[in-house]
């Protein structure tokens, strides 16, 4: 099924086919939903989904990715994120939930954050009303072909808004490529600095750079970004 629906992909031209083509991924897994989800870096977004529009409208107008522990969790995370290992129990989020299964989402979930160039971000999640069992399997069985799935659906959607996957690179400095790489690490700033034999204060006039060399809001954002442009290895 994954060589039949990337030869179909190729295809593809329009946002409309892209989205027509996702409605068929999600018969042939025989999942109740699947969601594309692309933000850019100025903040355009597209979605190609199978959600009645009642709960899309609903979700645009609650402003309801404020309080979805999915959509944050896909923002702080680089892997697979099974839906019910996030924290569910604050108000908001549990009347949330309600609304999203009663609006037929369903009560399990999984989803793979993706990070593009030039700051693109996109999340591709599918969901259904299997038991606990079912999905554990499901999802173990089906992991690699989702992930392969969303890289090569958030390709396509790049082509089509752009003409193009590609993006111009920026260049690091190999001081700035190592204090990123740190902090990608985990590492604090006083122990990065440490590390690069560097003050604090050189190691922050490094981080400055690369951040405004990424255009990125903050420190968090350009090793995001770093890492999404393929500037690190860790």
């Amino acid at each position: 099924m994954l060589e039949a629906f990337i030869e179909q992909l190729q295809e593809v031209e329009t946002f409309e086919g892209l989205n027509a083509l996702v409605v068929g991924l999600r018969d042939g897994l025989n999942v109740e939903h699947i969601v594309y989800h692309s933000v850019n870096a100025s903040g355009g977004q597209y979605a190609a989904l199978t959600y009645d529009d009642s709960w899309v409208n609903r979700y645009i107008e609650q402003d309801y990715a404020r309080v979805d522990p999915v959509v944050q969790a896909c923002f702080r995370r680089f892997h697979p994120i099974d839906w019910k290992q996030l924290d569910w129990s604050g108000k908001a989020q549990r009347s949330f939930l309600g609304e999203a299964i009663d609006s037929g989402v369903g009560n399990q979930g999984f989803s793979l954050p993706i990070r593009g160039p030039s700051g693109q971000f996109a999340l591709f999640s599918i969901s259904d009303r299997m038991t606990d069992e079912k999905w554990a399997r499901f999802t173990q069985e089906n992991v690699q072909n989702l992930l392969l799935v969303s890289h090569y659906i958030n390709q396509k959607a790049l082509e089509i808004e752009r003409g193009t996957d590609h993006a111009q690179l920026v260049s690091l400095s190999p001081r700035e490529t190592d204090a990123l790489t740190m902090l990608a690490m985990g590492y604090s700033r006083a122990k990065a600095a440490e590390a690069l034999s560097i003050s604090e204060h050189t190691l922050r006039v490094y981080i400055e750079s690369a951040r405004f060399k990424l255009a990125a809001l903050n420190t968090t954002h350009a090793v995001a970004r770093a890492l999404a442009s393929g500037l690190l290895v860790v």
